[in-house]
């Protein structure tokens, strides 16, 4: 049965310095889970949380007006994700899930060190189920120009053991347009494929992370191309069991989860955005599975307000 779409009721202000810990009359288990990503792929995030935690309320912020970040510079893009995540903590979530690569890499320690609740990235869990999966050492990335760049991945994976000649990174900067534009399994999609991945494919590479939030929907092109001997890392489903991990620790999962499944009310999905792109609806369906059927544009000085407060934290 598909999700009812519902916006999350009630928000409210609140300053880096004196909020209180539930941040609302909500119990904290009870308070929604915030994503955000640069636009749309997050939504693969999204996806992924509300398979896994249907019973949680799910608030998502796209910022569709300033995508991509993965071209962006580090200060810029730690600036838009503070106003990002600080938009999300304004709308009383109880964990910010930051479903962007870009971000994660540049702003992740920031976010963590000035948000008044915690914060996960997209990289860290992508890292380790990679070393995990690793049958040979030999481990491939691939990303936005900005993500990769960062260095990031390969230096988490160094990190992890593995030698830096058997971390092979490449930028693969057509595959988010190409998945926008619906080319998935047609003829300029499998030539992209191999163009950006003969090279990890001549390198030997056992484990390959996908590691933007849209390549999930190429799972079945790269695979293809890649052969059964590759596993692939996606970096939506990594995110979202690093999430369910982390809230059943914390003791913030909903009671609810708890009860039997027939009778546990489905969580509410809220959806926020800097614009509303053309093809919204047909690109944000194809990403989350379902019909968006309500969804909130903010304003860039409400972003703004809420990125001073984060920054200020």
């Amino acid at each position: 049965m598909a999700p009812r779409w519902k916006p999350w009721p009630g928000t409210w202000s609140w300053t880096a310095a004196s909020i209180p810990k539930g941040g609302s009359d909500l119990r904290d288990h009870e308070r929604p889970i915030g994503v955000f990503d640069s636009g749309l792929g997050g939504l693969t995030v999204l996806r992924e949380l509300h398979r896994r935690l249907p019973c949680e309320d799910l608030v998502y912020f796209g910022d569709t007006a300033r995508v991509p970040y993965g071209t962006k510079g580090e200060a810029t893009v730690r600036q838009f994700a503070a106003q990002d995540a600080g938009l999300l903590v304004s709308k009383g979530v109880k964990l910010v899930v930051v479903a962007c690569n870009t971000a994660s890499a540049f702003a992740l320690e920031h976010l963590r060190t000035t948000l008044p609740v915690p914060v996960l990235g997209v990289i860290e869990p992508g890292v380790r189920a990679a070393l995990a999966a690793t049958r040979g050492g030999a481990v491939g990335v691939i990303g936005t120009s900005g993500t990769i760049r960062s260095g990031r991945y390969q230096a988490g994976l160094e990190r992890g053991g593995l030698a830096a000649e058997r971390v092979f990174a490449r930028e693969c900067p057509l595959f988010v347009p190409l998945v926008e534009e619906d080319k998935m399994g047609q003829d300029m999609m499998r030539l992209a494929v191999w163009e950006y991945l003969q090279p990890l494919k001549d390198a030997g590479v056992d484990t390959l992370i996908l590691g933007c939030t849209h390549y999930p929907l190429l799972k079945a092109d790269i695979g293809a191309f890649m052969g059964r001997g590759t596993v692939l890392v996606d970096s939506a489903e990594m995110l979202a069991e690093a999430t369910v991990s982390l809230l059943g620790e914390r003791g913030l999962l909903r009671r609810d989860h708890l009860a039997e499944e027939a009778a546990a009310p489905e969580g509410r999905l809220s959806f926020y955005l800097s614009d509303l792109p053309w093809k919204f609806a047909e690109i944000g369906a194809r990403f989350l599975g379902h019909a968006i059927e309500n969804s909130e544009v903010v304003g860039l000085d409400e972003m703004e307000a809420a990125g001073k407060l984060a920054r200020e934290g």
